[in-house]
C-alpha cells in the first residue's frame, strides 16, 4: 500500500460510516421535550400528534425513534416513511438521513442515485454530514458520475462548516492532489483543524507532519503530544508510534516499559513492528510484568470511561 491508498482509504471507510441516521434537531416543541427526556413513548405520541398538524419537525423526530428502535421496535420502514414526509416538506435532517436509509438499503430499495439526490438537498441547506457525504459520492463515483472538482467543493463546504472527518479528508485532497493541486501547506492546515477537533486519525497525521516538517515548520513536541493523545483513544497506528519515541529515547527519555506498553497494545490491534518485537524479546521479565499491568489498567480505565 502507497501513502496515497494510505491516507485517502479512511475515505472509503468513512463512505460507510457517515451514512448513519443523524439525530434530529431538538426543537421547542413537547414532542421534543419528551424526547430530550428519555421518554420516548411519550415524545413518539406527541410527534404523531404534531405531523397531524404539519410538522416536519415532528416528523423527523418519529422516524428517529424508529430508526434507532427507542422505546419501540427498530423499524427502518416506518422510520424511512416518516423521514420522507419530512423531506417532501423541506426538512434537511430528514433529507440527510433518508438518503443515509437509502444508500444502506434499510426499510426501502437500495439506490445510490437517490440517496445523492436527498443528501445533495440537505448540503444545500447547510446540513455538513450530507455535504460530506456528497463529496464521497463525487469522489467514488457511487451515485453520481466521478467528478474530483465537485468532490472538493462539497468537501471543502463540510470542512469550513466545521466537521473534522471532512477537514481530515480535505488535508488528503491537497496533500495528494486529488481534484487539486498538491499544496502541503494547505493539507497540514486542514489536517490540524481536524486533529485540534480530536479525531485520531488527523492526530498522527498531523503528528507525522510536524516531525517531518511537511507544510509546517518542525515541532516533534507537538507532534509527540499528538501521538499520546490519539494513542490513548486508542488509535493503534499512534501507539506504535509512540513506542517507538520511548525505545529510542526521542522527545521522552528512553522507557523500555512504557514502549512495551504502547507496542503490545498495538500489536494485538494489528499493527506489527520487527525492531519493536525485537527491544520487548529482550526486555527483562520484572519490565515485561510491569508493561502487563500497565495495559490491564489502561484497559480498566477505558472500560470505565
Amino acid at each position: 500500500m502507497n501513502a496515497l491508498q494510505a491516507r485517502t482509504g479512511f475515505l472509503v471507510a468513512a463512505y460507510a460510516l457517515a451514512f448513519a441516521v443523524a439525530p434530529a434537531i431538538a426543537a421547542e416543541s413537547p414532542s421534543y421535550t419528551a424526547y430530550a427526556q428519555g421518554r420516548y413513548l411519550t415524545a413518539l405520541e406527541l410527534a404523531q400528534e404534531e405531523a397531524n398538524q404539519g410538522s416536519r419537525e415532528a416528523f423527523t423526530l418519529i422516524g428517529e425513534i424508529y430508526s434507532e428502535g427507542l422505546g419501540v421496535a427498530q423499524d427502518f420502514t416506518k422510520a424511512a416513511d416518516a423521514y420522507a414526509q419530512a423531506a417532501d416538506l423541506g426538512d434537511a435532517n430528514a433529507q440527510f438521513s433518508l438518503g443515509s436509509l437509502v444508500a444502506e438499503g434499510l426499510g426501502v430499495r437500495k439506490d445510490l442515485r437517490i440517496a445523492a439526490d436527498l443528501f445533495e438537498q440537505a448540503a444545500q441547506q447547510g446540513n455538513e454530514a450530507a455535504a460530506y457525504n456528497l463529496a464521497l459520492i463525487y469522489l467514488h463515483g457511487n451515485g453520481r458520475p466521478v467528478d474530483e472538482a465537485k468532490a472538493v467543493e462539497w468537501m471543502q463546504k463540510s470542512a469550513e462548516a466545521g466537521n473534522p472527518r471532512a477537514q481530515y479528508d480535505l488535508g488528503a485532497f491537497y496533500q495528494f492532489g486529488r481534484g487539486v493541486p498538491i499544496d502541503q501547506a494547505k493539507a497540514a492546515e486542514w489536517t490540524a483543524r481536524a486533529a485540534e477537533a480530536g479525531l485520531p486519525e488527523a492526530q498522527v497525521e498531523y503528528g507525522v507532519m510536524l516531525f517531518k516538517g511537511n507544510g509546517v515548520t518542525v515541532d516533534e513536541v507537538k507532534g509527540a503530544k499528538l501521538f499520546r493523545l490519539a494513542a490513548e483513544q486508542g488509535n493503534p497506528v499512534a501507539q506504535n508510534r509512540l513506542a517507538r519515541l520511548y525505545a529510542n529515547g526521542v522527545v521522552f527519555d528512553a522507557d523500555p516499559v512504557q514502549a512495551a506498553k504502547w507496542h503490545l497494545l498495538a500489536r494485538s490491534a494489528g499493527v506489527s513492528d520487527f525492531s519493536l518485537d525485537i527491544m520487548l524479546a529482550r526486555l527483562p521479565a520484572d519490565q515485561r510484568i510491569q508493561a502487563e499491568r500497565s495495559i490491564d489498567a489502561w484497559r480498566s480505565g477505558h472500560l470505565t470511561e
